[in-house]
């Protein structure tokens, strides 16, 4: 299988690319619009600020490709931030347009909860959408650190943690998939994630 991790200068990448080659998953760290529309499967990290990830995005113009890749039903996994970016737009810093792929907006963890911004560690998972994608997060305990979250509608929310407020933390659309949580950083349960992305792109490349 190709695998592309899209790189546009996001952070935490080796521990992506070790994470996912620990479930025999051998990624490709890449710009190149030509990888991204011929890969099996496309990886978006991130660590940072929306409106930093998406300048860099169109500056290195990895946006169209990215939404042609989507079209074409290629699975895409977006991480923490890279899954912020799967919405239409942001707040952060300034109202920002995002890739588009899922329907919904990004916004600030409010600050009137007894919870501290950001979350910053272990939640549990409620899962509302039984599939491949949430069968090992179920009840479990998966490693957070962000300041903001999706508003998204409720079918497009497979799994969340409470925060005082919802935070949706795997969402799907079709072949868009988005972790709000870090599965390089989650142990064992991460490693599921990893592993069933892996078990979706294999489906999809075997049924091509």
């Amino acid at each position: 299988m190709s695998i592309v991790i899209v790189d546009y200068g996001a952070g935490n990448v080796r521990n992506v690319i070790k994470a996912m080659a620990y479930v025999g998953l051998s990624a490709k760290l890449t710009q190149n619009p030509t990888d991204i529309l011929s890969a099996d499967g496309i990886v978006i990290p991130g660590v940072g600020a929306f409106k930093s990830a998406m300048d860099q995005i169109n500056d290195y113009q990895l946006l169209k490709p990215i939404q042609q890749a989507a079209k074409k039903g290629i699975p895409i996994l977006g991480v923490c931030l890279g899954m912020q970016l799967l919405f239409d737009s942001s707040t952060e810093f300034g109202q920002t347009t995002g890739f588009g792929l899922i329907p919904g907006t990004v916004e600030q963890l409010p600050k009137n909860t007894p919870f501290k911004v950001p979350q910053m560690g272990w939640n549990q998972n409620n899962v509302s959408i039984n599939n491949v994608m949430t069968s090992g997060i179920k009840d479990e305990y998966t490693y957070f650190v962000h300041s903001y979250y999706a508003k998204t509608e409720a079918k497009y929310i497979a799994a969340s943690v409470d925060y005082g407020v919802i935070v949706p933390s795997l969402v799907i659309k079709d072949n868009i998939i988005g972790a709000q949580f870090h599965p390089e950083k989650s142990g064992d349960v991460g490693l599921r994630v990893w592993q069933a992305f892996a078990t979706l792109v294999q489906e999809k490349v075997a049924s091509s």
